[in-house]
């Protein structure tokens, strides 16, 4: 009881304790702040990874694909732990719109419309035909010119709100997309066709998937008609790859487990021989694996965060190391005192501990309190700053987000907090052991008196 009300007193009279109240407070605020918001956007991105493939993907990064993957396809649905399948082209080319002559490179992805919004999140990805998604291909009134959907970032311009200039209906655009067909053995295949494929398409929708290399890269017509362009259709059919989902009781690992074996049984009883070379670049994947590319990076740079804020909690250590050794040397005649009565070399450090937690906790509370209200706050001051100075901290119209990310995380901020009162016991630990090492014939001294 001694230890906490003496601990008590000196947090009262000691006014340099509040600049240790305060930095703890200051270090734990940022900390929290900038971990919530970047472990959202993190999460987010993630989430629509996850949703732009499904859960486990086989695939090639071949342009030839494989052939017979309707047997793979048939196999795959057999299992009971697979909810749905669909079959996707992958291939490169260029678009040209009519009327305009700009012309640009593109990422095409050839699927089934309905199939695939069963697999992944493309029917919430789309604008104007999201109710009827399976329909988004299809052209009335003219059977030679199919509908496609580009990346929205190709046919509009986001605004510094995130917004894009969306009309009541979708304005007529044609587009002549040109394909160099390959045979399976990696070549241009030459004589019907020639050796490019060009096809007029109708802009259908757009696709906002929330990612700008997909939205900015990507356009999406069926399935059928980009094996024609690729040259996947003939002699044998072939596709890029298949996006799998799985039951909802199902774990990602345990399903792609699974069709990794169904997979490397098919390979071992290949039903052409000719073409089972195809199936040597072809890979099982789970969705995080598939997407490492993009996910890598983003979650080097949220470790590097962490890293820093380890570093900002080794500073707050020696600050509150050198707080404690100046208020152990201005009372050491205290520390004398207490001695002399009896109290012990654990009891004296016992106090200064507790007086550390007392700091730490206090710190930590008010810097969480802090950075909670303003986390809740944190758009409508974003929107604040906006209108009256014209600033953003993310600019809409580079970052594909709608608001900054403020959900708040529990468990991170428990682990904040006890970090936080952990570093503070850290900091006093070496004055502390100090100040119970004091003898009283020395700091009760007359000339000290």
């Amino acid at each position: 009881m001694l230890q906490f009300i003496l601990a008590i007193k000196y947090l009262l009279r000691q006014r340099i304790a509040f600049l240790a109240i305060l930095t703890v407070a200051l270090s734990v605020f940022v900390a929290f702040v900038v971990l919530t918001v970047m472990n959202g956007l993190v999460s987010g991105f993630k989430a629509t990874n996850h949703a732009l493939v499904g859960d486990c993907v086989v695939s090639t990064e071949s342009l030839v694909g494989f052939a017979h993957y309707e047997a793979l396809i048939e196999k795959i649905e057999a299992l009971p732990v697979v909810a749905a399948v669909s079959p996707a082209v992958k291939t490169y080319g260029l678009f040209t719109e009519t009327g305009v002559g700009y012309s640009d490179g593109i990422q095409i992805m050839g699927v089934d419309a309905k199939r695939h919004c069963e697999v992944t999140g493309f029917a919430s990805f789309l604008h104007y035909r999201s109710e009827q998604p399976e329909q988004v291909f299809e052209r009335t009134g003219d059977a030679n010119r199919p509908g496609c959907a580009f990346g929205v970032d190709r046919i509009l311009l986001r605004d510094q709100n995130g917004d894009y200039p969306y009309s009541d209906y979708l304005w007529p655009r044609d587009y002549d997309i040109t394909c160099f067909p390959l045979t399976a053995k990696g070549v241009l295949r030459r004589g019907g066709m020639g050796e490019v494929s060009t096809k007029r398409f109708a802009l259908a929708d757009t696709v906002h998937s929330g990612l700008a290399r997909n939205d900015s890269q990507v356009m999406y017509m069926a399935l059928s008609e980009a094996q024609q362009l690729s040259g996947m259709d003939l002699p044998v059919p072939r596709i890029s790859a298949i996006f799998i989902r799985f039951s909802d009781d199902v774990t990602v690992k345990q399903g792609t487990q699974e069709v990794s074996e169904v997979f490397s049984a098919f390979k071992a009883n290949y039903p052409d021989p000719h073409l089972a070379y195809l199936l040597e670049t072809v890979h099982v994947q789970d969705w995080k694996r598939y997407c490492r590319d993009m996910i890598a990076p983003v979650e080097k740079e949220q470790l590097a965060l962490v890293f820093m804020f380890v570093l900002m909690g080794l500073t707050t250590v020696f600050i509150v190391l050198v707080i404690f050794h100046m208020i152990i040397s201005h009372k050491s005649r205290d520390i004398g005192v207490l001695r002399s009565m009896g109290v012990s070399s654990s009891q004296i450090m016992g106090l200064y501990w507790t007086f550390a937690l007392f700091i730490g906790t206090l710190g930590s509370v008010a810097g969480l309190g802090g950075g909670y209200l303003f986390l809740r706050q944190i758009n409508a001051v974003e929107g604040w700053l906006f209108e009256k100075f014209n600033y953003q901290l993310f600019n809409r119209a580079m970052f594909a987000i709608s608001e900054i990310p403020h959900e708040i995380n529990g468990r991170m901020m428990i682990m904040i907090g006890l970090f936080a009162v952990l570093a503070c016991l850290i900091g006093a630990l070496v004055p502390a052991w100090q100040a119970a090492r004091l003898q009283p014939v020395k700091t009760l001294q007359v000339s000290q008196l």
